[in-house]
């Protein structure tokens, strides 16, 4: 079941690629960006999270935290962010289950990979609620980086 605007987002602890447990509540009033992703140092998800990386000053600039989700493990996601300069945190759902509570998973993605985390991006209000909702079903789409763009500054 996928996530929709108005919904509340549903709160999750994760180990980040720094080996530090983070929750979705320590970020309660600030607007947050999730980005979900299937596989770190793959095209289209190095391409997805450069974007942020790229444009993290228009987010520090209106305090919005950024996060990627991702199944890989914490120590894959520790290379990843160390090789592409990432300044927000990576957060490894290795175990599926945010991936899949967020309606993001792919039960069955290329090579015969089981649970994989589909592409998404989700913008959290201050509140707690989802004011942008966006699964992909192809991964090789990126996400409407305009539109989270706006969700924000909304």
């Amino acid at each position: 079941m996928s996530l929709h605007v108005g919904d509340q987002a549903p709160d999750f602890k994760l180990y980040s690629s720094d080996l530090a447990e983070v929750s979705l509540s320590a970020f309660k009033g600030k607007k947050v960006i999730i980005h979900f992703f299937p596989m770190a140092f793959t095209g289209t998800c190095t391409e997805q999270l450069c974007t942020m990386r790229d444009n993290f000053s228009f987010y520090e600039g209106i305090d919005a935290q950024v996060l990627g989700i991702s199944v890989d493990s914490p120590f894959s996601l520790a290379k990843f962010k160390e090789v592409q300069n990432y300044q927000f945190p990576l957060l490894s759902d290795f175990n599926k289950e945010v991936s899949e509570s967020f309606g993001a998973i792919y039960p069955e993605f290329v090579f015969g990979l089981k649970g994989v985390s589909k592409r998404a991006a989700f913008v959290i209000d201050e509140e707690g609620k989802i004011v942008y909702a966006e699964v992909l079903e192809d991964a090789k789409d990126l996400p409407d980086f305009k539109a989270i763009d706006d969700a924000l500054k909304a």
